[in-house]
């Protein structure tokens, strides 16, 4: 049963989300261990619990379009599945409150409403990206805490980049046109030269180019040939290429060496993925 829980959450596409705050943290100025510690833990919780409601919510087209999920293939009752997104939506309030205050706790629950909000209502409507979009952007203001103003430019680079996945996300089964690769092409030239406009640290730089080395040939090759294979490809290599993302801003916002110790989790998360689907 444990086994089938971590392929419903997608347990180790969370080793993306702890960045998010981080990037947060640094644009902030705060960096207390305590304090990132549990925010990071408040944010897995919020993602696990999106993951699992949001097979909850596609039980029904799973049936038929991916019937090895664990809801469909009868591994984990639907039932189970949504307690489990209940459940965790209330654990990571709770660990934002305690660690953060009430200015994480109000931004969590934002956060939280965002994602029960797409999986249960915007997912399939063409605002369905912008909401998705919206909710890792608000994870990096969780870790901005009452200093939001200060970490707007690190969550909208994540923001756009993950509007950009999204939008690809959307073909992962039957394909599309190449309309989708080719925003998020442009999303990560974008993000780029904005991550670049103020390189203080060489780090900067370096990881910065693993961002685009991470995220660019997928999409190129998504745009070039728009199947699913291909499309579920650039989906997967834009999920990790958060890592990177979020390492280049806390270079960039003066952590250089927190930015290089966040981008050991790539190529974990990328052996992880090989035996749990990120998608």
């Amino acid at each position: 049963m444990l086994k089938d829980l971590v392929e419903l959450v997608r347990a180790p596409a969370a080793l993306t989300v702890p960045g998010d705050v981080l990037a947060g943290a640094v644009a902030a100025g705060d960096l207390r261990p305590g304090r990132m510690a549990g925010l990071s833990a408040a944010s897995v919780c919020i993602y696990w619990a999106g993951m699992a409601l949001n097979d909850w919510a596609d039980r029904e087209i799973d049936a038929v379009e991916r019937p090895e999920r664990p809801i469909p293939s009868g591994r984990v009752p639907a039932s189970t599945a949504f307690g489990l997104a209940a459940g965790l939506t209330a654990a990571g309030l709770a660990l934002a409150g305690r660690a953060g205050g009430r200015s994480a706790l109000a931004t969590s629950a934002v956060l939280a409403a965002t994602a029960w909000s797409y999986d249960l209502k915007a997912k399939n409507t063409v605002a369905g990206p912008v909401f998705m979009a919206a909710a890792r952007a608000l994870d990096v203001l969780v870790g901005a805490g009452d200093q939001r103003r200060r970490a707007w430019a690190p969550a909208l680079a994540v923001g756009t980049h993950i509007l950009g996945v999204t939008a690809m996300s959307r073909g992962e089964v039957h394909g599309s046109t190449p309309l989708p690769a080719r925003g998020a092409l442009a999303a990560t030239s974008a993000i780029t030269a904005a991550t670049l406009s103020r390189p203080e640290h060489a780090a900067t730089a370096v990881l910065t180019g693993l961002f685009v080395q991470a995220v660019g040939p997928a999409q190129v090759a998504a745009a070039q040939e728009p199947s699913g294979p291909k499309l579920r490809r650039a989906v997967g290599a834009g999920i990790h290429g958060l890592v990177p993302l979020q390492a280049a801003w806390c270079a960039r916002a003066g952590a250089p060496r927190l930015g290089a110790a966040l981008a050991v989790a790539l190529p974990l998360a990328k052996a992880l993925a090989r035996k749990v689907s990120p998608t």
